[in-house]
């Protein structure tokens, strides 16, 4: 992946940060274990936000040594699952099947940051202690040769919103907004708002993560039929001579290639979660995402196709009883997208390893081994052989074969 001039660059990153100045991380302590976590330290603090968005320390960690695999075969993992006494049965599952690769959560959905970063970071106060010891935790998945991915939640971030509404929507009140799920947004229009996010993405890089998983790269769902309504600002796109719809086009795009530029010195991937039916129009005009253009800036992109998600999409009626029609239709799309661009990103889907019950009786089937397998083997038909199981609670189905190709 690394070319000379990546070198170059990285070489005056590393220069800069010997004799110049940076806020380090301290060594977190030795006695800290990974397989225990604190209870959650957020209830009644006031977070303290620095009036400018601080960059971490530019210093990249050449500790581990990770490998790209034969093809990315991956389980998400929460914060407290990865700081927890879970971690080690998720290591363990992983190891003893054909599957290779943890996305971790680094920055979660309200959020914070999943661990403690010294008290001199200017992202300490966001900062929660699920991973008490991040270091111990990367050198049991370089041990194990289990490839690390960070994931960063962005515009979803309730925190952020709340402790600077200036960066975030607000109703004619004054109020932070916040949808059906009291979730809040901070807006993607705002260079400030990048900044903040990429920041904490450069610090994965340090810790050696391989890759870094953008996700929530939007505005809120449903974001065009309250536009007119909110209070907030445009920044640099507020005198572009385009309409509000593709305004928000515009801007996600360049937040993801203002991210990959600024994530070049340190050799990682880049890598966007993305709704799986905006493959399938030209672009998803409310939240701002477009397909096609996402896909030029980033190394791999990960739809998120899990079949309970869907309506009657592709001719299929209730299409969680139909997980291999489903996937398989969606791939044949995808590939037909992704066919015409000149350097086309690496695909690797979300797929469904939960059961949604939610959608009520008939609507639903149980997900197990059958289920799962059949999504699999849906992009195994149509040559993508790299995949994320997603579970929101970490529990994954046992006996499943993660490359149907291999038979």
């Amino acid at each position: 992946m690394a070319t000379n001039m990546k070198k170059l660059v990285l070489f005056l990153v590393l220069i800069i940060a010997l004799f110049g100045t940076s806020t380090g991380y301290a060594k977190k302590e030795e006695t800290n274990s990974i397989l225990f976590h604190s209870k959650k330290e957020q209830g009644g603090k006031v977070l303290v936000l620095p009036e400018e968005i601080a960059r971490f320390s530019t210093e990249v960690n050449s500790d581990y040594s990770f490998s790209y695999p034969d093809a990315v075969r991956g389980i998400y993992v929460t914060g407290n699952s990865a700081g927890g006494e879970r971690f080690l049965s998720l290591v363990e599952f992983v190891e003893t099947t054909e599957l290779n690769a943890m996305v971790i959560d680094i920055k979660e959905d309200h959020g914070y940051l999943t661990y403690k970063p010294d008290e001199t970071s200017p992202y300490y106060g966001i900062s929660q202690n699920f991973i008490q010891d991040i270091s111990e935790m990367m050198s049991i998945l370089e041990e194990k040769e289990i490839y690390p991915i960070a994931r960063i939640v962005v515009f979803k971030d309730s925190v952020l919103a709340e402790a600077k509404p200036e960066l975030s929507f607000q109703t004619s009140d004054g109020e932070v907004w916040k949808n059906s799920r009291n979730e809040a947004f901070v807006n993607p229009f705002l260079k400030e708002v990048w900044d903040y996010n990429i920041n904490i993405a450069e610090k994965a890089a340090q810790l050696g993560f391989q890759e870094i998983q953008f996700d929530y790269v939007r505005f809120p769902e449903g974001f065009e039929r309250r536009d007119a309504d909110l209070q907030y600002g445009m920044g640099e796109y507020e005198e572009i001579d385009e309409d509000n719809v593709q305004k928000r086009v515009t801007a996600v795009t360049d937040f993801v290639a203002y991210a990959k530029q600024r994530l070049e010195p340190y050799d990682v991937d880049v890598s966007v979660d993305i709704f799986g039916y905006a493959a399938t129009i030209k672009e998803a005009p409310g939240i701002g995402q477009n397909f096609t253009k996402i896909s030029e800036n980033v190394d791999v992109i990960s739809s998120m196709i899990y079949p309970s998600h869907w309506t009657s999409y592709f001719g299929i009626n209730k299409p969680d009883l139909h997980p291999y029609e489903l996937v398989n239709e969606y791939a044949k799309v995808e590939n037909e997208v992704l066919g015409k661009l000149e350097n086309p990103p690496i695909s690797r889907p979300w797929l469904q390893d939960f059961t949604a019950s939610y959608l009520g009786e008939g609507n639903y089937i149980r997900y197990g081994k059958e289920e799962v397998e059949a999504q699999i083997r849906a992009l195994h038909d149509n040559g993508i052989e790299e995949f994320l199981l997603w579970n929101a609670g970490n529990k994954y189905t046992k006996g499943v074969n993660y490359t149907p190709g291999s038979d």
